[in-house]
């Protein structure tokens, strides 16, 4: 038994002739006849009887019926179901981010992905590095957006960009008249940055060890968009990534950190489970925006210079 024994026999069933289903097959009767002698032959029983030059079912073709019909009916909604992702109607795609992307970068990439796939369902979500590869490899996400790398052997890791580290202060702060802000600048004030455990953290370490200066943040944050209530209500200057908006996020002066330290700005995906269609027209919408935050951020320093 197979399924055109199935499509062949339904038709019958529901037409209540071999030439009608033959119509609706779009074939000639003679192969409708065939195929309905040789699925009875694959069976072992008749379907059907000629009573009065009527074909008529047999008792076992209507219990038959009743599970071809069924099949059927859900081979057709699943043709409706892959039209619609063939078309880009309808597709599930599950993004997660640490948390500078998802403010700068997801919403202009989910914008482009949306314009062109109206009907495509998105999840994002928010989580540390960490979680993000704990979800890949066991493939409850699809696409992680990290600030670091993340050594796993199963994890993907593709740098598309990178931030600049930048000082946070307030406008009334004697560093706010400064055009940098350096290690040396930073020796008497409460530093508010990243712990020594993180990547970051160790980045910056060596950036001031190498000035003669002591990397030693006074308040830790593991989150960088903590940074900014603590630098507004006063706490400390804090060393941040570039990449999160934080002219929008309150009453803050942002200030270039030299010597040039940057964060890698990394696209997360699994080496053993196929990207989908989406997921890679998600990744391509990442770096578009990438792309254009580093146009207007050069155009804005074009601007105020």
């Amino acid at each position: 038994m197979n399924a055109r024994h199935l499509e062949v026999f339904r038709a019958i069933m529901r037409h209540n002739s071999l030439t009608a289903a033959a119509e609706a097959l779009h074939v000639s009767q003679p192969a409708v006849s065939k195929m309905l002698r040789h699925f009875e032959t694959v069976i072992g029983y008749k379907l059907f009887e000629r009573i009065g030059g009527r074909l008529v079912a047999t008792p076992e073709a209507h219990l038959l019926f009743r599970d071809a019909d069924r099949i059927f009916r859900e081979i057709e909604v699943l043709k409706i179901y892959s039209n619609r992702i063939r078309d880009k109607q309808l597709s599930l795609l599950r993004v997660a981010a640490s948390a500078p992307p998802t403010f700068a970068l997801l919403p202009a990439a989910t914008w482009r992905f949306r314009r062109r796939n109206p009907g495509a369902r998105l999840v994002l979500q928010t989580l540390p590095a960490e979680e993000v590869t704990e979800r890949i490899l066991i493939g409850d996400i699809d696409l992680g957006l990290t600030m670091t790398i993340l050594p796993e052997p199963q994890i993907r890791n593709e740098v598309v960009g990178a931030a600049d580290i930048v000082a946070l202060v307030l406008p009334e702060s004697p560093l706010a008249r400064l055009k940098m802000v350096t290690p040396a600048d930073l020796v008497d004030q409460t530093l508010i940055s990243y712990g020594t455990n993180t990547p970051a953290g160790q980045m910056l370490a060596r950036v001031f060890r190498d000035q003669g200066s002591v990397y030693d943040p006074q308040i830790e944050i593991s989150l960088s968009i903590a940074a900014a209530p603590l630098v507004s209500a006063g706490l400390g200057v804090a060393l941040v990534d570039g990449l999160v908006p934080w002219a929008k996020l309150g009453n803050l002066k942002v200030l270039p950190f030299q010597p040039r330290s940057t964060l890698d700005i990394v696209l997360v995906t699994s080496t053993t489970l196929p990207q989908s269609r989406f997921g890679r027209e998600f990744a391509r919408d990442i770096q578009a925006a990438i792309h254009d935050l580093g146009r207007g951020k050069a155009s804005q320093t074009m601007t105020t210079s």
